[in-house]
Parts: C-alpha cells; sequence; structure tokens
C-alpha cells in the first residue's frame, strides 16, 4: 500500500547519523506511523497489536521465571513453589505467565474468529493466513509443553494421554511417541525435551510473527467493508489514527488481564495441578488447559472405525485435521464477496460455528460418556462441516448484499445512518472524517 522509495528524513542528527548507516529509523516512520490503513478499521482490528504485547510479556516473565524453574522430576513441583514463595515478586511472575497464556489464546481466537468474518484469508492475503495458522500451531505446541512443566497431576497424567495417542499412527506412531517422551513413559527425560523446547518455541513465534507482520505491510490491511484500497481518501495514516485504537484496546485487554491476574489467579487452572504428580494415582478426569478443549472434545468424539481406520487413529486424524483445515480456508471459500457483513447467510452460519466451538470447548471438559459422546459428534460434524461444505457451497448460490464503491461510500453511508451529514453525489471525503 505505501510501495516506492521512502522520502523520510530524521529530525535529529543521531537519527540522520543512523539513518545513513542502517535505514533503521525510515523502515519504523514508514512501517509504524505514515503507513497508511484503511480508514474504517474497528476494534476488531486491535487483537493483532495485543497479540504482540502478549508474546513480548510471555517471552519476558519466562526468561526469569526459567532461571529458577529446576527441569527434574523431583524438583519441578517444588522449584515452583519456591518461586512462589521465596523468589521476590515470584507470584507474580508466575500468575503474569500462567494467566498471559490463557489471555494470549483468547486473543488469538478473537483475530482468528476477525478474520474468518471479514474474510482475510482471500486473495492476496493467502500466505499472511498461513502464516498465522503457523504461529497458531506453535502457540498450540509452546501451550501445550509449558502446562506440564509444573509437574502436577494434570500435567503429568494429560502429558500421558494425549502423547499416547500418537501410537495410534501407523509404523511411526510409537517410535514419534518414544522421541517426545525420551523413553518408554512420562518421566525426568520428558520433562527436559519440553522445558527446552518451552523455551525454544516462542523465539520461533517471534520470527514467524516478523514474516507475518511483513506479509501485513506487503499486501495491506483488510477492512469491515472487504473492499480494497482505492484511493487516498480511503486511508489514513498508522498514527495517530490505528494506535490510539491499539492502546485503547490495550489498556481495556490489559485492565481484565490484572483483574484475573490479581482477584483470580487460579481460576482458569484446573485444582489437581497443584498437586505434585503421582504415576501411581490416575486423576477422575484428565483435561488439558481450557483452551484446547474444543479439539479434545472432536478427538474423542470419533468413538467408531472408518472402514479400514480404527476409532483411536480416527480420533487423531480429526483432531489435527480440525488444525490442518484452516490452513486451505482461503482455497476452500467460494464467494467473490470478502465480508461476512455483505453476505446474510455466511454470516448466520458463521455465528453457529462460533458457538458450535464454545460448545465443543464445555463438551471437552465433560466425561466421554453418555449423551456427551453424542453432542460432541454432532458438534465435530458441524465443525469441519462449516469449512468442506457450507464455505464452497454458499459461495456459489448466496446472493450477497450490494457493495459499496469505496470505503469512503461505506464511511458516508455509516455515517447517515447514525445521523451524520452525507455529501453530495460525487463529492470527495476530506481525509481528516475518521471512519
Amino acid at each position: 500500500m505505501s510501495g516506492g522509495h521512502s522520502t523520510y528524513t530524521p529530525k535529529s542528527g543521531l537519527g540522520r547519523w543512523i539513518d545513513a548507516r542502517m535505514p533503521l529509523p525510515r523502515l519504523m516512520y514508514d512501517s509504524f506511523v505514515a503507513y497508511p490503513v484503511p480508514r474504517n478499521l474497528n476494534y476488531a482490528y486491535t487483537f493483532g497489536g495485543i497479540l504482540s504485547i502478549m508474546l513480548v510479556a510471555q517471552i519476558l516473565t519466562g526468561v526469569v521465571l526459567a532461571m529458577h524453574y529446576a527441569a527434574d522430576t523431583g524438583l519441578a513441583f517444588v522449584s515452583v513453589e519456591k518461586i512462589m514463595r521465596d523468589v521476590n515478586s515470584g507470584w507474580l511472575l508466575r500468575y503474569l505467565h500462567s494467566n498471559g497464556a490463557s489471555f494470549f489464546f483468547i486473543a488469538v481466537y478473537i483475530h482468528i474468529m476477525r478474520g474468518l468474518y471479514y474474510g482475510s484469508y482471500k486473495a492476496p492475503r493467502e500466505l499472511l493466513w498461513i502464516l498465522g495458522c503457523i504461529i497458531y500451531l506453535l502457540m498450540m505446541a509452546t501451550g501445550f509443553m509449558g502446562y506440564v512443566l509444573p509437574w502436577g497431576q494434570m500435567s503429568f497424567w494429560g502429558a500421558t494421554v494425549i502423547t499416547g495417542f500418537f501410537t495410534a499412527i501407523p509404523l511411526v506412531g510409537e517410535w514419534i511417541q518414544q522421541l517426545l517422551l525420551g523413553g518408554f513413559a512420562v518421566d525426568n527425560p520428558t520433562l527436559n525435551r519440553f522445558f527446552a523446547l518451552h523455551y525454544l518455541l516462542p523465539f520461533m513465534i517471534a520470527g514467524v510473527v516478523v514474516l507475518h507482520v511483513w506479509a501485513l505491510h506487503v499486501t495491506g490491511q483488510t477492512n469491515p467493508t472487504g473492499i480494497e484500497v482505492k484511493s487516498k481518501t480511503d486511508t489514513v495514516p498508522f498514527s495517530p489514527h490505528a494506535t490510539a485504537k491499539d492502546a485503547f484496546a490495550m489498556m481495556v485487554f490489559l485492565a481484565v488481564f490484572a483483574y484475573f491476574v490479581f482477584y483470580l489467579p487460579n481460576y482458569l487452572g484446573h485444582p489437581d495441578n497443584y498437586t505434585v504428580a503421582d504415576p501411581l494415582k490416575t486423576p477422575a478426569h484428565i483435561v488439558p488447559e481450557w483452551y484446547y478443549l474444543p479439539f479434545y472434545a472432536i478427538l474423542r468424539a470419533i468413538t467408531f472405525n472408518i472402514g479400514p481406520i480404527d476409532s483411536k487413529l480416527g480420533g487423531v486424524l480429526a483432531m489435527f485435521g480440525s488444525i490442518a483445515v484452516l490452513f486451505v480456508v482461503p482455497w476452500l471459500d467460494t464467494s467473490k464477496v470478502r465480508s461476512a457483513v455483505y453476505r446474510p447467510w455466511y454470516k448466520l452460519f458463521f455465528w453457529l460455528f462460533v458457538v458450535d466451538c464454545i460448545f465443543l470447548g464445555w463438551l471437552g471438559s465433560r466425561p466421554a460418556e453418555g449423551t456427551y459422546v453424542a453432542m460432541a459428534q454432532v458438534g465435530t460434524f458441524y465443525y469441519f462441516a462449516f469449512f468442506l461444505i457450507i464455505m464452497p457451497v454458499l459461495g456459489l448460490i448466496e446472493t450477497p448484499r450490494r457493495l459499496p464503491n469505496s470505503i469512503t461510500e461505506a464511511v458516508l453511508e455509516r455515517n447517515k445512518g447514525h445521523g451524520g451529514v452525507a455529501l453530495p453525489s460525487g463529492a470527495t471525503a476530506a481525509p481528516e472524517t475518521k471512519g
């Protein structure tokens, strides 16, 4: 959107000196100050910035916690308690990190749903979407390994159950499981491997985030209308327009986050994980962290054989397939209209999909028995049907609403609907008119 050679010259002498040798000031100015963004961005578009600040917070708190953590089965649980009781502000660091993981996933789920609602995955932004899916996959791996580190009951048995599903994969399943565990059971080698990978993966996430932001700046930001920028009147500078919105959204998000850290620090955790791991005592109901529960429900929903595929392997394939399908969404959606704002039927099915994901999350926390299994199967069917049936078919048969000719026209129509004054036909909106 901002192609061409930069004409920016730093005002300070030091800035000009650095810019002449490494054009970092120019890059920062062009990317985060003068960079043009659509004038009609709403608060749903602020979660990219929120995710960036949460990633930084997770890395910083994680590095400090790693200085006091002992990756040994005999010391891990005790070292966490020592952090809580003896390390200066250790309790705060631990609660920031553990609750930060939950809020990280809350933000990323909203970010993904915004992308699905406004069609942010459509051409030419397919690679941008795929990079986002890779970030999500790395987050899931990082979160799972981090869950094991406190070495509580749920940590141990969650790792035992989840890694056990890899044995369902023909030929290489047992080899993958032993590679992950470092042996035949969850033990000290497992804890060491998970700690090393948990420390490493966030930096890999940061690297992919850089590529994600790079791809965003090449293709340009989408907007609620789904219409591409056509003129300068359709855009405003990133600063102060977008940065002001991002800053306000960050403050609200961090305020809610702080409330959980200081008043409900253990609300999102599992009580069993505050008991040291005991290989001889199995919890009544083994569950992963809440942000994996929808996929856990999908895993357990496959209780029947599918031809030569037994139920265990079918569950594993369904669980991984529920994530893999996100990577091909740009090619599953056949509609030429990008945003759900102008697609009434897609909007209905999208909100049903959101409800279905929440429903699957609740079912993942329930025992895999009775009617819960049947409900999980219904929820799993709709999850896959949304991507594999509804998206391709709806794009061919749905009649969308009339699209505005430009972003500026959409903004003027909205302002008129809210009692604002619309400009005469053919008139150009002033750049300072905010969307």
